[in-house]
């Protein structure tokens, strides 16, 4: 068993302004949530303090912790936002978007950073539109490249977006979505698109929304690869120090909540009144305030407690309970929870990479999602919330069954 630096509560130092980062919440010793593993090599995982933070100076909250890229990127990463209709949905109507705006010109580029399987680029692509994608997950890039995507196997940062401007020339498009929260060194990647971005371009990501995870008490959306956890106040202030305004924003469904964030260099786009209104609904709310953070902290605990009680109580019942969707957000509410197989037997997941691995530090068999129908269990704990509306209506037959749905966000119930 390997593990990473060792540090206690208290503070650090921020990514962004270098302000002191004072710890709010500890959720434990945790795994490479996406590092699901055989058996055999369960003596080999790399852990990890998962602690988050807030920063004095800029307000943005932060890990504790640094787990290198590599660890978590690499030619196996697990993830393909393919898999979920609505995610496809969602991403085919953000490149049309900006077919019809930003690339609607002659000769128009767009740039792509974490563009996983090609599932927005394809739309773009299709279009006819120059194009190009950074992903350093070499085995969801080579899926991309079969759909005729253009891939650079990288990680966007300032030295390969310098290579990229003098490859292809300025990028009126550099998109991400749930990446850009991901990249501890925000500094790199804002000179990044400053070297690469049109002088009239936008910077567009999406990301999850502190507001919605504290609302929700979806701590689960903590994890080692979600290293920031951005507002639009904290953001604002980041930009500015690299010659950004943000000027847009935009609260979107998608994952438990996100906001969609656009930056343009300083003074070339007035911002919309969205940001000002966001900005001042944070603050109504002491959204970033120690206090609002702690109280977020102690209703952790209480979900903790209330879902192991609940999932106790049932084993004792004799009753079958499996677990559906083997996210990546799972591995935090197990490990942090001390849940393993002998509370939930199972976690049925359609993703053929995590089929017959264990989950990450709680060492859970994964079983195909097609199993799920063959015997259903008395109850279902669902990781994938966020994908509720569409597996509930896709598993109506476990329902009629009898079965129950166990969720946990915003609080522990039964449905």
């Amino acid at each position: 068993m390997t593990s990473g630096a060792e540090s206690g509560p208290g503070t650090g130092r921020c990514r962004v302004c270098g302000g002191a980062v004072a710890e709010f919440l500890d959720l434990g010793r945790q795994p490479l949530s996406d590092a699901f593993l055989h058996g055999a090599d369960a003596d080999r995982e790399f852990f990890f303090r998962l602690a988050v933070g807030r920063c004095s100076g800029c307000t943005m909250v932060q890990l504790m912790e640094e787990v290198p890229r590599e660890r978590m990127f690499h030619f196996g990463y697990p993830y393909y936002s393919s898999g979920s209709e609505v995610m496809r949905k969602h991403f085919a109507a953000t490149a049309q978007y900006f077919l019809e705006t930003e690339l609607a010109r002659p000769d128009a580029f767009a740039v792509e950073i974490g563009c996983n399987d090609g599932v927005l680029l394809r739309t773009v692509s299709d279009a006819g539109v120059r194009h190009l994608g950074f992903e350093p997950s070499g085995g969801v890039a080579e899926v991309a490249r079969g759909k005729g995507i253009e891939v650079r196997a990288d990680f966007f940062e300032e030295r390969t977006a310098a290579e990229t401007r003098r490859e292809h020339g300025p990028a009126n498009v550099i998109f991400a979505a749930n990446t850009i929260c991901h990249i501890p060194y925000l500094d790199s990647v804002f000179r990044g698109v400053d070297a690469l971005l049109a002088d009239d371009g936008v910077f567009v990501f999406e990301d999850p929304y502190l507001g919605d995870i504290v609302r929700k008490t979806s701590f689960d959306q903590i994890y080692d690869e979600h290293f920031y956890f951005f507002t639009a106040d904290s953001l604002r202030r980041a930009g500015g120090r690299f010659g950004f305004d943000l000027v847009d924003v935009r609260r979107l469904p998608v994952h438990g909540g996100e906001v969609r964030y656009t930056f343009a260099r300083t003074g070339a786009r007035p911002p919309a009144a969205a940001v000002g209104e966001l900005i001042a609904a944070e603050r109504a709310q002491a959204l970033a305030d120690p206090a609002t953070l702690r109280g977020f902290a102690d209703r952790v605990g209480e979900v903790r407690d209330d879902l192991v009680g609940l999932l106790t109580g049932l084993r004792r019942q004799g009753k079958r309970v499996a677990a559906y969707g083997a996210t990546a957000k799972s591995a935090t509410v197990t490990n942090f929870c001390g849940i393993g197989p002998e509370l939930i037997s199972r976690v049925y997941d359609s993703t053929p990479a995590k089929q017959g691995l264990l989950t990450p530090g709680a060492h859970i068999p994964v079983e195909p999602a097609e199993g799920f129908s063959a015997g259903y269990p008395d109850y279902a704990v669902l990781f994938a919330w966020n994908h509720a509306d569409e597996i509930m209506a896709r598993e109506q037959e476990f329902r009629r069954a009898g079965g129950r749905w166990i969720l946990y966000v915003p609080d522990v119930r039964v449905v």
